[in-house]
């Protein structure tokens, strides 16, 4: 593969993944199948289960082959969200990734919450209505790529956004800033040199993302945000390298590989959505930025 070229493949992740070379891919960016969230009609699917315990075996398989696959500094993106059953809510999330931390060795580096603003409302009345799910960071080694100033977000403290009490009035101004109060020592903050403390980029990513529920004419469920591919993206690899989804659903992760330059390896159980990932991805055109 070379250039922007996408490759999605049909069939059943855990025996595809075996056929990809070692050490071929830069990051894994993908959402599976939650566990009993839905029944997409194949015996080879992931997410119907008979217990959690099962579910997460069965995706420690999945992340195994991505391990080998991976590159020695790659890296995982894995978003998932959680379930209730009988009134219990089962921590299917953190279930899945201290596995994989735990029994691969994988590095669990990071752990997001990605913030749903719209969220579909909820007719609970004894608990708080769900409207996040969990994107944990993985590496394969201690060392690995990230690209924080791909990724950086626009500092507060000195906009108009800021909450702090005079705050834009104290940048760059000699004693501008309490230095015998909480930040006493702090050599940043010396002489109320502010800006010392800023990366001219903006400030480093937080772990609270906001970001919609994505829809797509083609899907009539909502499918993973684009942005948020994008972001995983960005920060887990370089342009010209290679991104891999296996579980591709609609395309998302694919058409953000392509939109940044990046090549990419797509699978999915469903042939059906393969199909749907592919005619979105011959539409997308290279937006570097």
């Amino acid at each position: 593969m070379s250039g922007t070229e996408i490759r999605i493949i049909s069939g059943d992740c855990r025996e595809i993944l075996k056929k990809i070379e070692s050490d071929s891919v830069r990051t894994v960016v993908t959402s599976p199948p939650y566990y009993r969230q839905r029944n997409y009609g194949s015996c080879a699917e992931i997410g119907n289960e008979a217990s959690v315990a099962e579910y997460v075996s069965a995706l420690c398989l999945v992340f195994d082959e991505c391990k080998r696959i991976l590159t020695h500094d790659g890296t995982i993106w894995l978003n998932l969200g959680d379930k209730y059953h009988n009134n219990r809510l089962l921590g299917v999330p953190w279930r899945v990734a201290l596995a994989l931390q735990n029994e691969l060795d994988l590095y669990l580096r990071s752990d997001v919450i990605w913030h749903k603003p719209n969220a579909m409302p909820s007719s609970v009345r004894n608990r708080p209505t769900m409207d996040h799910e969990y994107v944990f960071l993985f590496s394969k080694e201690p060392r690995y790529y990230y690209d924080a100033d791909s990724i950086r977000e626009e500092h507060i403290t000195f906009t108009e956004k800021s909450r702090m009490k005079g705050g834009r009035n104290h940048f760059g101004k000699r004693n501008g800033t309490p230095e015998n109060g909480k930040n006493r020592g702090n050599s940043n903050l010396h002489d109320a040199r502010w800006d010392q403390a800023f990366h001219p980029k903006g400030r480093n990513k937080r772990t609270v993302w906001t970001i919609p529920l994505s829809k797509f004419p083609d899907a009539h469920f909502a499918v993973f945000p684009e942005t948020l591919a994008e972001i995983c993206i960005k920060a887990g690899s370089a342009e010209g390298d290679m991104v891999l989804d296996p579980f591709i659903g609609s395309g998302t992760t694919a058409v953000a590989a392509r939109k940044l330059g990046r090549k990419c390896i797509g699978i999915d159980v469903m042939e059906k959505y393969c199909e749907m990932a592919r005619h979105r991805t011959r539409k997308t055109q290279l937006v570097l930025v």
